[in-house]
């Protein structure tokens, strides 16, 4: 199973193919034959730490300075999916500061940065408006997606499949936490 970005029939890309993410077998017979590690390598992506810390500052001024009416202070209903999105989260800032592609662009303001930037910005805004008192499951959502698409659409645009796996994964965990615990 190839993932080609053209939409051509598969006859016609026996020359044209264009793996996304660099996942393109040599052959589909046997799994020892994918040559998915060999566009990637340990490093080091000072663009993965900046987006992190970035949208961390929030939270890390949660701890220090509490809100006035602060409802994330309390006891988790879900302690498992607490656990694993803890796992996923690990797994996502090793991946988007040690894992690189080496088939990737320089960094550039393209689409899928600027929207990135766009939802750190609205995750501020609501972490704001958490700070205004206003703890509404509206306010919740915003200071629990934004920051995951944000850094899923930032793996995307560094083609950092595994940071993006994990992105996803952490996304979900975070998503039925903030349901479970905030909204039910």
């Amino acid at each position: 199973m190839t993932i080609y970005l053209s939409l051509q029939k598969k006859s016609n890309l026996s020359n044209s193919r264009k793996p996304i993410f660099g996942i393109c077998p040599k052959s589909p017979k046997t799994l020892s034959e994918w040559k998915f590690c060999s566009h990637y390598r340990f490093g080091f992506d000072i663009w993965g730490v900046i987006i992190f810390l970035v949208v961390m500052l929030p939270t890390c001024l949660w701890c220090v300075v509490p809100s006035p009416a602060d409802v994330l202070r309390v006891a988790s209903r879900t302690p498992v999916v607490d656990a694993v999105g803890s796992v996923f989260q690990v797994l996502l800032i090793a991946g988007l500061c040690c894992v690189v592609n080496q088939e990737r662009q320089k960094i550039r303001f393209s689409r899928l940065v600027i929207w990135s930037m766009v939802c750190i910005l609205i995750y501020f805004a609501g972490w704001a408006i958490y700070y205004l008192g206003i703890a509404t499951p509206l306010v919740i959502l915003l200071m629990t997606v934004p920051p995951c698409v944000a850094l899923q659409l930032f793996a995307l645009d560094r083609q950092n499949l595994p940071a993006v796996v994990c992105a996803l994964g952490f996304t979900i965990c975070h998503l039925i936490f903030a349901i479970v615990n905030f909204m039910m």
